[in-house]
This record gives structure tokens, C-alpha cells and sequence, in this order.
């Protein structure tokens, strides 16, 4: 069973009801990244449904609640299209997205619960993370919603907070740590919260093709607006190709930023495979972050600029063969 996306409102989810599979686990927040520290708030999902025999869910908001209340876009570690892509890996079978709106925002946490959770999705198990809190100003917690989940005879599992061991420091896995790693040009540390590389999937689009005039052929990605990029820069990838197997951990240099040697005005995102200069035009493209390189220069000339890429993929292929 592939995953089932539904997308609902309060208005309509009642009649919205007959696509939720009625019987489900469903582990409730926000999930941006879904790092090892959501992994764990996922898990006991498939621990219920294999004993219970009902379906493991997720269920989300749209947009994320942040941005609905600050009034301005949330750049995501992971947009919808990527969050089902994991999720699916993960095995979760249903995603329910609710639209973060003013009606859900002003609705009480026990309503929240009650006319949502339990009358409307039906929910038979629920898990939380122990910082989860819901309900109108945040009124409630995750204790709040295991003492409403007994009234009904709900179960609600709460995990506690995860942390990691880095560089020697243990530290609470979060979204804002990996974020700001990825700022800073350490995609490495964030990629130890995640559990994997962090990923930027995208179009190959037509670009000027200058990089094919130097001997380094690039694809030009065109990425959903609110995916959440790292610092401007040179990097060491590995690329996957959607949807076809067999050109799966290329090797790559990514670079991000206004290619200031060229023209230095807009924002790109462009990777030159390592011996590979098929075409890609209009195929998706997974390109796993491993090691921030260099920040973007100005060089003197394009020749000086094809000597620093040559260097650049030398570099790479060290860093990828081990």
C-alpha cells in the first residue's frame, strides 16, 4: 500500500471521512525535517498497527503553524512532496494534512481533540513528542491530551526529548540545530540529527549552459520556493536520479549562490556530475549534501574559474571514495 495524501479542512473533513481510513495510529506535530528525534515519535505507530491490524498515519498542518502566526513564508527542511517521499520510506501509509487556518487556531485544545482527533479522524492511537502543545494559545500539552485520550480510552504515547553525542556534546535533536548547521556550511552535523544527508530535490531546467562551454557541464535545478537552503557555497555531492535506479549515488559538485564570475545577480542551484554528461533535461534530481567545500568566490577569469572546479572535483572524489 502506497502512502494516501488527504487533504482536508475543518469544514469539509467530515465529508472528508469516508477517504480517512477510520481505524488508525496516528502520530500528530509539525515533523519538519523528520529527523531521528521525529523518527522516534513515529515509530510506536507501526508497534500499535501490527498488534491492533490498523493503518499508521501522520497527521501535519498547512501551512506550518509558524508561519500562520509571524505572517510570512517558513522556509521548510522538508516540503510536502519530500515529506511524503520519507514518510513512505518510513512506512506510514496515511498523511493527513489539516490547513493551519484561524478557525483551527481558535479552537480550544479539548475541542481540538475531540471534534478532530477522535470524531472526525477517528484516531485509536496517538503519539506526541513531549514539547507537543495544542489548542487555542497553546493551551495544551502533551500530559493534557493523554488525560482527554483516557476519556475516551485513547492511548497517547509520549516520547521524550532525543539527543545525540556531537563533537563530544550531547545535544537535543531539533529542526533549529540543523538549521543552523546547514547556515553555516556543516551539512555533516546536521546529517547525523537526520539520519541522512540532507537532501535538495529539483528540476533540471535550461540554463546558459556556460559551465558545458569550460568542460564542466552543470544541470540547473529549479526547487519549490519554501525548501529551506544551505550557505552559499561550493559542495561535495552524491545524486540521485527520481525514479530510476540505475543512476543512483553520482557523484557531484553542487554550487549554490549568484555565480558572481558570470553575472553575479541571481540565485542558482547548479551540480556538475562526475563522469556523467547525459541529459537530464526535465528529470528530478535527489542531491545529498556531504561536505561544504568552499564559499562561492569571484575569480579573475574563466580560466581561473575552471582551474578551482577542477580542483574542486579532485577534492570530491577524496571525500566521496571514503
Amino acid at each position: 500500500m502506497v502512502l494516501k495524501i488527504i487533504t482536508t479542512s475543518l469544514e469539509n473533513i467530515s465529508q472528508n471521512t469516508e477517504k480517512i481510513h477510520n481505524n488508525s495510529s496516528i502520530a500528530l506535530g509539525n515533523f519538519d525535517g523528520i529527523h531521528k528525534g521525529h523518527q522516534q515519535v513515529i515509530k510506536p505507530i507501526f508497534n500499535y498497527s501490527e498488534t491492533e491490524k490498523i493503518i499508521p498515519s501522520l497527521v501535519t498542518f498547512i501551512p506550518h503553524p509558524q508561519e500562520f502566526f509571524r505572517g510570512k513564508k517558513k522556509q521548510l527542511l522538508t516540503p510536502i512532496p519530500e515529506k511524503c517521499h520519507i514518510l513512505e520510506k518510513l512506512g506510514v501509509k496515511q498523511l493527513i494534512l489539516l490547513p493551519f487556518n484561524q478557525e483551527l487556531a481558535s479552537l480550544s485544545a479539548e475541542k481540538f481533540v475531540e471534534d478532530i482527533l477522535i470524531k472526525k479522524i477517528k484516531a485509536s492511537f496517538i503519539s506526541i513528542g513531549e514539547d507537543f502543545c495544542f489548542g487555542y494559545q497553546r493551551q495544551g500539552n502533551a500530559k493534557y491530551l493523554q488525560t482527554l485520550g483516557s476519556k475516551y480510552n485513547i492511548k497517547v504515547s509520549i516520547t521524550k526529548e532525543q539527543n545525540l553525542t556531537i563533537e563530544g556534546e550531547s545535544i537535543k535533536i531539533s529542526s533549529s540545530y540543523i538549521r543552523q548547521n546547514l547556515r553555516d556550511g556543516k551539512p555533516e552535523l546536521a546529517n547525523q540529527m537526520l539520519g541522512r544527508e540532507y537532501q535538495i530535490i529539483g528540476e533540471v531546467i535550461e540554463g546558459q549552459k556556460l559551465g558545458r562551454k569550460i568542460g564542466f557541464p552543470t544541470a540547473n535545478l529549479m526547487i519549490p520556493d519554501e525548501k529551506f537552503l544551505p550557505k552559499n557555497g561550493v559542495y561535495a555531492v552524491k545524486v540521485d536520479v527520481e525514479n530510476d535506479s540505475l543512476l543512483s549515488n553520482l557523484q557531484g559538485v553542487m554550487n549554490i549562490g549568484t555565480r558572481p564570475t558570470i553575472d553575479g545577480n541571481h540565485l542558482s542551484i547548479e551540480v556538475h556530475l562526475l563522469d556523467y554528461h547525459e541529459n537530464l533535461y526535465h528529470k528530478n534530481l535527489i542531491v545529498k549534501l556531504v561536505k561544504f567545500l568552499r564559499p562561492e568566490n569571484k575569480f579573475s577569469s574563466l580560466d581561473e574559474l575552471k582551474y578551482q572546479i577542477e580542483l574542486d572535483c579532485k577534492q570530491t572524489r577524496l571525500i566521496l571514495k571514503n
